[in-house]
This record gives structure tokens, sequence and C-alpha cells, in this order.
């Protein structure tokens, strides 16, 4: 499955952006979808994952996430969205969408479970 993440931007903190992860070839529905950012310096740092639609498409999430982003998937779209609500200046970063294949659930957070990798789209949150 080839993705393109895309909808990044600058906002001020508090504000909110939707990422989009669209795939070119692949059904989306068929993998299990995860969000990841990176920062220069750092390792890619998992944000979010939603399950297969044969799977149940359970959503994880970071902990520092919680309750302010959101991940959804658009079957008819093929396209996986993060809601991004509530952004603070930390959550600045590169944002990969990945996909992966039967992962259990202690992997839903390790960027080497995933097989798919999109070219990322920049997230800038000012103070």
């Amino acid at each position: 499955v080839q993705l393109q993440a895309y909808g990044g931007g600058m906002v001020q903190a508090g504000g909110s952006l939707r990422l989009s992860c669209a795939a070119s070839s692949g059904t989306v529905s068929a993998y299990d979808m995860g969000w990841f950012r990176q920062v220069p310096g750092k390792e890619r740092e998992f944000v979010a994952a939603i399950r297969s639609r044969s799977r149940g498409g359970t959503t994880y999430y970071l902990d520092s996430v919680k309750g302010r982003f959101a991940i959804s998937r658009d079957n008819a779209k093929n396209t996986v969205y993060l809601q991004m609500n509530s952004l603070k200046p930390d959550d600045t970063a590169v944002y990969h969408c990945a996909a992966g294949q039967g992962l259990i659930t202690s992997s839903y957070g390790q960027a080497r479970s995933y097989n798919y990798w999109g070219m990322g789209t920049l997230v800038t949150v000012s103070s």
C-alpha cells in the first residue's frame, strides 16, 4: 500500500488541524493504521493507531494526546484521519502515517511493527 500524509501547517497553540493519510493503492480498512511524529534528533514517536476493520477498529493513543487527538477512517475515501485539537507547541513535529497487518496490542506503538510508510507532513504549533 502506498500512503501520502497531508494537511499539516502552522497553527497557534489551542488551535486545530486535521491530517489525512490517503492510500493510492491498497485498502486502508484492511490494515492496522498508525500515526507517528518525529522531531529532529529524536526517535519517531507513536501518536495514534486504529485496527483494521476486520479486527474491530479499536483505537490507541499516546497518553499525552488522549482527549485531544482522534484517529478515524473513511473507508469510502480510503483515507485515515488524525483530528488534532487543543494543539500545544510540544506537538510540533513531522507527522507520518503507516500501515501494518496483524499487529498485536503491545506492538501498536512500535514503528518497526509497520511495513508501509508515507512521506510526512509538518505540523508547527506556535505559542
